[in-house]
């Protein structure tokens, strides 16, 4: 029973960064239907000012997180208006942000392994390697205080979207984009807002990542299959969902690695994007595509 306990704790602490890692990417797909796959090299873009801040100036990640979140804003900023504005009313705009999302990816890995080297890297606090201990189960310092606050990041963006005006747009563009124009919403500024906010959201997360995981600019990789199994499983943007999906994936995750070992534990993400694909393609809270 211990055991269970014990497992079940480290997969929930594990989920709350997930959950952060994700719902940028799914509010950006429910926006403005981006395929980000160069969301987990911008998380990793977060990481490294979080590293850096540790190491050259001795600032703790928590404190160092919200100049990520700030500096990722700017670049989700820029990149939205150089990339992704133009072609936003285009047809086959889902289809073209998975190529150019791809070569985003390519070229912000290229660039961070060019200043860092593909060394692996981990911030180190002092909780990140000390917990709390309840009898015979431990609570490490590190997951949880990043998932308290990957939680409270995720509370205050439901909150936004949910009482301000701002982020009723945001819903009321996610529906229905066109309707939301008619309406007099500005879905340009929308877009704009939404992409940064989603963006600034990897900042934030490549932070809490720093102290919790080791990470190098070909980690991405690895994340984006996690990431998608999230926000698949969720519903694609429905960021409840991805939340949702995010716990239940990193139990599963923490239970497979216990008894089958590390290895599996990845492995769980795949055959759940895998899965869910097969069996329901639009997940959790997803809408049911309509046959033409």
């Amino acid at each position: 029973m211990a055991d269970i306990l014990q497992i079940l704790i480290l997969g929930l602490a594990l989920g709350g960064v997930y959950a952060l890692m994700g719902s940028g990417l799914s509010l950006v797909f429910g926006v403005m239907r981006i395929v980000n796959l160069a969301h987990p090299s911008l998380i990793m873009v977060g990481a490294y000012v979080a590293y850096w801040a540790f190491k050259l100036y001795g600032v703790d990640p928590m404190i160092s997180l919200p100049i990520a979140t700030v500096i990722l804003g700017a670049i989700g900023v820029l990149l939205y208006k150089l990339i992704f504005e133009r072609e936003a009313r285009s047809a086959k705009y889902s289809e073209m942000t998975v190529l150019l999302t791809f070569a985003l990816a390519m070229v912000v890995e290229g660039a961070l392994g060019t200043a860092f080297t593909n060394t692996q890297r981990v911030t180190s606090p002092g909780y990140a390697t000390d917990a709390f201990f309840i009898a015979d189960i431990f609570i490490p310092k590190g997951q949880l205080y990043a998932g308290i606050v990957s939680l409270t990041l995720i509370t205050f963006l439901a909150l936004f979207m949910k009482y301000s005006r701002f982020g009723n747009a945001i819903r009321a563009t996610t529906q229905n984009r066109e309707a939301a124009e008619l309406l007099g919403v500005n879905v340009n500024l929308v877009g704009l807002v939404s992409f940064a906010i989603g963006i600034a959201l990897a900042g934030a997360a490549g932070a809490l990542v720093s102290f919790i995981l080791s990470f190098f600019p070909a980690k991405h990789w690895e994340w984006i299959a996690i990431l998608m199994s999230l926000v698949v499983l969720g519903g694609m943007g429905s960021i409840l969902g991805t939340v949702l999906a995010a716990y239940i994936l990193s139990v599963v995750a923490a239970f497979v690695g216990f008894y089958f070992g590390a290895t599996w534990s990845t492995l769980t993400f795949f055959v759940a994007l895998f899965v869910v694909l097969l069996v329901r393609p639009q997940g959790l809270f997803g809408e049911k595509p309509e046959l033409a």
